[in-house]
């Protein structure tokens, strides 16, 4: 690990700022992004970090990239995550709860209605990426850009708008730091099991079950992270 590195090695932090920079046209050419180097020195963090980030956005089919040419962008980027880094501020663990058990099962039934086959595949290679990495960055990494490319599959700007200022306040250090806590070996691999069983509600087209599985998953997410809470609270007692 470079210096660099050890210093910010928030890659979901450095994922927000290239999704500003695509956003904004600061790219190249053809819409060539800068090397790896380029990006490295410009961001102020290591190559590590910016290999990670543009992992992320290769597998939410952002970015393509070709050996010897340079990595470019392969879709126009969501203009609402430009909208909700200016709005978002600060907010409670208990709204951040509230809005995601309303809106992201109503974008998991959406997307079990739209989802086409390479969409579900996509799906389960994020799934797999979360619980094959042992890192906490990487793990806080793909499981956001699972959840994204569920809200994107879904089709409805209106609650991909909503979705986006969730996704920008889930991206602050404390918010990040919270929901490492929340996870042990265990409740690892229930995520994995509820994530599988989302997919396959999504790819049965099963737009119940999916939006069902999606707010189970959530609930238990916040079970955890309230024992977190908690346990903090007696030790600050």
């Amino acid at each position: 690990m470079t210096p660099k590195d050890k210093v910010n090695d928030n890659s979901s932090l450095v994922l927000r700022r290239l999704r500003l920079m695509i956003a904004g046209g600061d790219v190249g050419p053809g819409g060539r992004l800068p090397t790896e180097r380029e990006l490295s020195e410009k961001l102020g963090v290591g190559r590590r970090t910016i290999r990670r980030a543009l992992e992320v956005l290769e597998a939410e089919g952002l970015l393509w990239r070709r050996q010897g040419k340079g990595t470019f962008i392969g879709q126009p980027p969501d203009p609402t995550g430009v909208l909700a880094a200016e709005i978002a501020g600060e907010a409670r663990v208990s709204e951040v709860t509230e809005a995601r058990l309303y809106i992201e099962p109503a974008l998991a039934g959406l997307c079990a209605a739209r989802a086409k086959p390479d969409d579900v595949r996509r799906m389960r290679q994020l799934a797999n990426r979360i619980i094959e990495t042992t890192d906490p960055d990487s793990v806080e990494l793909w499981d956001g850009a699972l959840h994204r490319l569920i809200a994107r599959t879904a089709g409805n700007r209106v609650l991909l708008t909503a979705f986006s200022l969730l996704d920008e306040i889930r991206a602050s250090e404390a918010w990040r730091t919270l929901r490492e806590q929340a996870r042990s070996g265990n409740s690892v691999d229930l995520y994995h099991s509820q994530h599988m069983r989302l997919i396959d509600r999504i790819e049965a087209g099963d737009v119940i079950g999916a939006e069902e599985e999606m707010r189970a998953h959530l609930n238990t997410l916040s079970d955890c992270i309230g024992r977190v809470l908690d346990r903090k609270a007696a030790e600050n007692a």
